[in-house]
C-alpha cells in the first residue's frame, strides 16, 4: 500500500482532531508498523471512534499542529466535512467553540450579547442545525430546537466535524449541516496532561455606563490522566466566565400601517411610527461547566466509556430604558401637535410631536439556563462483527423573569419629543421639556414581571450498531444499526403587576449619565427597595395572581410535545478502482419514523381556555451516497460527489396545540393564532461536488457547489386568517464554496512560520418566508455573501493570528417568537490573538475581539427606516496557560 494512502487509513480511523495529530507521527514509522497499528484498531463505531492498543504520545502542538490535523481529518473523510482542531489539550482556536465554527468555510452565527451563538449555515438558520456531542443528539433551553454553541468552550471540546453531506448512520435533523462535537479521550494519552489558563477580559464599552463592571475573570482546565497498566483513562475539565453583560442599545417600534391619515396634505397617507425606546444595560452574563470523562480497556476487544457534561449561564442584567409612545396618531386624533415632519415613501422619518409622555424604565432581566448531557459507550469485538451500544440522556432548562419598575413622566409635564430615525443606522432623538435623571417628574412606579418562564427539554436515546468487513467485494465494510429516542418539552410562564403599597423616596433613586441618551433613574438598592414597596415575595410567582388577560395570556402561551422516534439504517463502504483511478465512499439508507403529541389550552371568542390536545406521525425514508475519486496516485487531488435526501424536524413550539381564535359570526372565518401540531419536517433533495487539492500538509484549494430542493418548508404564515407556522412549497437553495490555506514552510526563515486560511461561499435561494405580507423575507439564513481570512505566524515559540470574517444581510430570529424575524445587517468581525512562550510549561496570550467595534444592526418588516442598533464594543483578554 502506498504511503500516502496507509495515512489517509489511519486518519480515516482517527477521527478526532487529536487521531489525525497522531497519523502524522504514524506516517514517518515503517509501512508494516502502521499496517499493524491499523489491524490493532478498536471496533470502529461512531465518527469519534477511539482505536485499540496503546499509542504513543506525540508532542505536536500550535497553530500550524491544528490546521494539518483539521485537514487530515477532512481529506481522509468519506463524506464532505469541515474540522476544528485542538491546538493543543483543552486549547481550541478560540475561547468556545462557536466562535470556531463561525470561521468555517460557508458558516457564520449569529450573535447574543456579543458572543457568537447560533450557526447559520449554507444559506439556512438555525433550525436546519444538527448538532451533537459525541455522536449523541443534545437537549436545548431554546424553545425550538437550536443549540446554543457559545455553552461548549474550549477545555471540554477536542474538536468538531461539520458534515455536510449526509450519510446513513447520522443521526437525522440536519438539512444545512449537522455538527457533533467531541471530547477529550483520555485513553489516547501517554501520562498525566494538565493544562490550565486564567485571564482578564476588559470590556471597553464599559467606561461610557456608570456602574458597568469593566473587568472580569475566566478560568478553566483539564486533567487526563490513565491507571491500572493504562487500562483505565480519566478526564475532568472545566470552565467559568464572569463576563460583563453591557450594550447600549435603540429600537424602533414600527409604524401605524392601518389607522395613519394624510399628515401634510398632499392627499396620501402618512405611517407615524408606534414609537421607539432604548436600552442601555450593565449587568454579568456568568458562564460554567464541566466534564468528567472515563474510559475502559481490558483488552483489545472491549472499550467502555462514560461521560457527562454539565453548562450553566446565569445573566442578571439591570436595563436602563426610555420608552417613548403614542406617536402612531391613530386616526389622527393627534395630528394637531406634530411638526417639522420627515416623511419618506409615505413613512413620518422624523419630526416634532409636542404633549407627549416618556416612560423611565429600570429593569431586570433574569436568566437561569443549563444544559446536561451524560452516557454508556460499550464497543466489543465479536468475531468480525464490531458491536456498539451507546445509552444516552440529555437535560435542558430555562427560567427567565423580567422585573420592570415603570414610571410615567407626570401627563402635567409638555414633553416635546424630537426625532430622526432614517435608516443606515441615523438615530437621533431628544426629550424636550423634562429632565428624565429627576424621579420627581414622574408618577408612581409600578411592578411588571413580564414574564416569569420556564423551558424543560429532556432527551433519553439508545443505539445499538453492528459493522464487519467484506471480503473481495466493492462494499469493504457492512454497516446497520437501530436508535430509538424518547423526547419531552414544555413551557409554562406567569405574570403580574403590583401598585406599590409603600411610597419610595426620592434619596432611594441616583440618575445615571450615559452619554448620547438621556439621563436615567434607577434604585440605588434595586431589590431591597422592591421588597420595601412591593412587599418581600414580589417578584416570586407562587401565589401571584394577575389581571384576567394576563392570567388568559399566561394560559394559553403554555404548552408540551412529547416526541418518539425510531430509526434504522444500513450503510456500505465502498472502496475500488474503476478507469484506473481509486475510490471509495459510502451508500446506505436511514428509516425514520416519528410520532408526536401536543398539549395546549385553546380558546374560541374569548372563552375560557380550555385544554387541546393533538398530534401527528410521519416516516421518512433518507438514502445517501458518497464518493471519493482520487484522480493521481497521491491522492492528493480528489473529486467529491454527494447525493443524499435529509431532512429537518419541526421546531417544537411551533408544535404547540395551544391557540387563541375568535369568529365575528356563524359565517365568518376564524382569525387569531395558534401552533400546528400537524406540521411534517422540513425535506431537501440534495446534491455536492467539489474538487480539492492537498497540496502540502497543512494546505488546501478546494471548490465546490451544492444545490438543495426544499420541500414542506415550515414559514409563518396567515392561513385562513389563522396566523401559525404551515409547511410550505419550498423551492431550492444553491450556492459555490471556496477555499484556500496554505502553511509557507518554504520561505525563508524567519517567513516560513507564516500561513493563511481563507474561504468565500455565495448562497442563493428561491425560498421566501411569508412575513411581512406583500414584501416577504428570503429564507431565514441566506448570507448571500459570506467568507473570511486568517493569517497566522508560529515560530521559536511566538504565535500570532488576526482574522476577519464578513457576512452579508440575513434574515435572523433573535427572539423567543418564531414570528419574528428581521434582517440582520452586513457585519464585518475582526479579531487579533498574540501568545509567547515563556517556558515549556507557561504562555503569555493577549488578544483583542470585534477589534473595529462592529454594531449590531437589525432591520424590521423590510423597511429600511425601522432599524434596531446595538454596541456590544471592543473585548480584550490577557492571560496565562500553564502546562504540565
Amino acid at each position: 500500500m502506498k504511503h500516502k494512502k496507509m495515512s489517509l487509513l489511519i486518519a480515516t480511523l482517527f477521527s478526532t482532531p487529536l487521531m489525525a495529530q497522531q497519523a502524522f507521527a504514524q506516517e514517518a514509522q515503517a509501512e508494516p508498523a502502521a499496517q499493524a497499528a491499523a489491524q490493532a484498531a478498536a471496533p470502529a463505531a461512531t465518527p469519534a471512534a477511539p482505536v485499540a492498543g496503546e499509542i504513543q504520545q506525540v508532542n505536536v502542538t500550535g497553530i500550524r499542529a491544528s490546521v494539518r490535523n483539521a485537514l487530515a481529518v477532512k481529506e481522509a473523510s468519506n463524506s464532505m466535512v469541515e474540522v476544528i482542531a485542538s491546538e493543543d489539550i483543552g486549547k481550541l482556536p478560540d475561547t468556545t467553540i462557536a466562535e470556531s465554527l463561525a470561521r468555517l468555510p460557508g458558516l457564520s452565527s449569529g450573535l447574543d450579547r456579543g458572543n457568537a451563538s447560533q450557526i447559520v449555515a449554507r444559506g439556512m438558520g438555525p433550525r436546519f442545525i444538527g448538532a451533537t456531542l459525541n455522536g449523541r443528539e443534545l437537549a436545548s433551553s431554546e424553545p425550538d430546537r437550536a443549540v446554543r454553541f457559545e455553552q461548549f468552550p474550549s477545555e471540554s471540546i477536542s474538536g468538531a466535524t461539520v458534515y455536510k453531506t449526509q450519510n446513513a448512520e447520522l443521526v437525522e435533523g440536519g438539512i444545512a449541516t449537522s455538527i457533533d462535537l467531541q471530547t477529550v479521550s483520555p485513553l489516547k494519552y501517554n501520562g498525566r496532561q494538565l493544562n490550565f489558563k486564567a485571564d482578564v477580559l476588559h470590556y471597553n464599552i464599559a467606561k461610557d455606563i456608570a456602574g458597568a463592571d469593566k473587568n472580569k475573570p475566566r478560568v478553566g482546565g483539564i486533567w487526563v490522566d490513565q491507571f491500572l497498566n493504562k487500562t483505565l483513562g480519566a478526564a475532568v475539565a472545566f470552565s467559568y466566565q464572569d463576563q460583563p453583560s453591557v450594550q447600549k442599545n435603540v429600537r424602533h417600534w414600527g409604524f401605524n400601517e392601518n389607522n395613519s391619515v394624510d399628515m401634510n396634505g398632499d392627499g396620501k397617507v402618512d405611517k407615524t411610527p408606534w414609537g421607539f425606546q432604548d436600552d442601555v444595560r450593565r449587568g454579568s452574563n456568568k458562564r460554567s461547566s464541566v466534564l468528567g470523562k472515563i474510559e475502559y480497556k481490558p483488552n483489545s476487544d472491549v472499550l467502555i466509556t462514560a461521560d457527562t457534561y454539565y453548562a450553566q449561564t446565569k445573566i442578571d442584567e439591570a436595563q436602563m430604558q426610555h420608552w417613548t409612545g403614542d406617536l402612531g396618531n391613530w386616526d389622527g386624533g393627534n395630528s394637531g401637535n406634530f411638526s417639522n415632519l420627515d416623511i419618506r415613501n409615505g413613512y413620518v422619518a422624523g419630526g416634532t410631536v409636542n404633549w407627549n409622555r416618556v416612560i423611565n424604565n429600570d429593569a431586570h432581566w433574569i436568566q437561569d439556563a443549563s444544559v446536561a448531557a451524560s452516557g454508556l459507550n460499550a464497543k466489543v469485538n465479536l468475531g468480525e462483527w464490531k458491536v456498539e451500544t451507546d445509552l444516552s440522556t440529555s437535560h435542558a432548562l430555562r427560567s427567565s423573569q423580567w422585573r420592570d419598575l415603570r414610571q410615567n413622566s407626570l401627563s402635567s409635564i409638555p414633553v416635546s419629543v424630537n426625532w430622526s430615525f432614517t435608516g443606515n443606522e441615523r438615530q437621533q432623538y431628544s426629550f424636550g421639556g423634562i429632565d428624565t435623571g429627576n424621579p420627581a417628574n414622574f408618577e408612581a412606579p409600578t411592578l411588571y414581571v413580564d414574564t416569569d418562564g420556564h423551558v424543560k427539554d429532556l432527551l433519553n436515546a439508545a443505539s445499538v450498531t453492528a459493522a464487519r468487513p467484506i471480503e473481495n467485494s466493492i462494499v469493504s465494510r457492512i454497516k446497520v444499526g437501530v436508535r430509538a429516542t424518547d423526547r419531552e418539552k414544555s413551557y409554562r410562564q406567569t405574570t403580574w403587576q403590583l401598585a406599590q403599597k409603600n411610597a419610595i423616596p426620592a434619596s432611594a433613586y441616583e440618575t445615571v449619565n450615559v452619554e448620547g441618551f438621556p439621563s436615567y433613574f434607577v434604585l440605588k438598592d434595586f431589590y431591597g427597595t422592591i421588597g420595601n414597596a412591593f412587599g418581600a415575595d414580589a417578584i416570586n410567582p407562587n401565589g401571584k395572581v394577575g389581571t384576567a388577560d394576563q392570567i388568559r395570556n399566561d394560559q394559553l402561551a403554555g404548552w408540551r410535545v412529547k416526541e418518539r422516534s425510531t430509526s434504522a439504517f444500513v450503510q456500505g463502504d465502498l472502496d475500488g478502482e474503476a478507469f484506473g483511478k481509486t475510490y471509495r465512499g459510502n451508500v446506505g439508507v436511514r428509516l425514520v419514523h416519528t410520532k408526536t403529541d401536543s398539549y395546549g389550552m385553546g380558546s374560541i371568542n374569548g372563552s375560557t381556555p380550555s385544554a387541546v390536545e393533538q398530534g401527528t406521525s410521519y416516516t421518512e425514508i433518507l438514502p445517501s451516497l458518497n464518493l471519493i475519486f482520487n484522480l493521481d496516485e497521491a491522492q492528493e487531488h480528489q473529486v467529491r460527489f454527494g447525493l443524499a435526501r435529509a431532512m429537518s424536524r419541526p421546531p417544537l413550539d411551533e408544535l404547540r396545540a395551544s391557540r387563541n381564535l375568535s369568529q365575528a359570526g356563524t359565517s365568518q372565518p376564524q382569525t387569531g393564532s395558534a401552533g400546528n401540531p400537524d406540521l411534517k419536517p422540513m425535506m431537501a433533495n440534495q446534491v455536492d461536488l467539489a474538487y480539492q487539492w492537498y497540496f502540502q500538509k497543512g494546505s488546501l484549494v478546494s471548490v465546490g457547489g451544492f444545490y438543495k430542493q426544499l420541500q414542506r418548508y415550515i414559514a409563518i404564515t396567515q392561513s385562513d386568517n389563522i396566523t401559525r407556522s404551515v409547511n410550505g412549497e419550498g423551492g431550492n437553495i444553491r450556492g459555490v464554496e471556496l477555499v484556500y490555506q496554505q502553511a509557507f514552510t518554504g520561505l525563508p526563515a524567519p517567513f516560513d512560520g507564516l500561513g493563511i486560511a481563507s474561504n468565500y461561499a455565495y448562497t442563493a435561494s428561491t425560498v421566501r418566508e411569508q412575513v411581512p405580507v406583500g414584501n416577504p423575507f428570503p429564507i431565514e439564513g441566506l448570507m448571500r455573501n459570506n467568507g473570511g481570512v486568517t493569517l497566522w505566524y508560529e515560530k521559536a515559540g511566538y504565535e500570532a493570528r488576526i482574522s476577519a470574517n464578513h457576512h452579508s444581510s440575513f434574515v435572523r430570529n433573535p427572539t423567543w417568537s418564531a414570528g419574528q424575524l428581521l434582517v440582520n445587517e452586513a457585519e464585518t468581525f475582526v479579531s487579533m490573538n498574540l501568545a509567547k512562550q515563556i517556558t515549556p510549561n507557561v504562555q503569555i496570550r493577549f488578544g483583542i475581539e470585534n477589534l473595529t467595534n462592529q454594531k449590531a444592526v437589525y432591520t424590521s418588516a423590510n423597511n429600511p427606516l425601522q432599524q434596531e442598533v446595538t454596541e456590544f464594543g471592543r473585548r480584550f483578554n490577557l492571560g496565562l496557560s500553564f502546562k504540565l
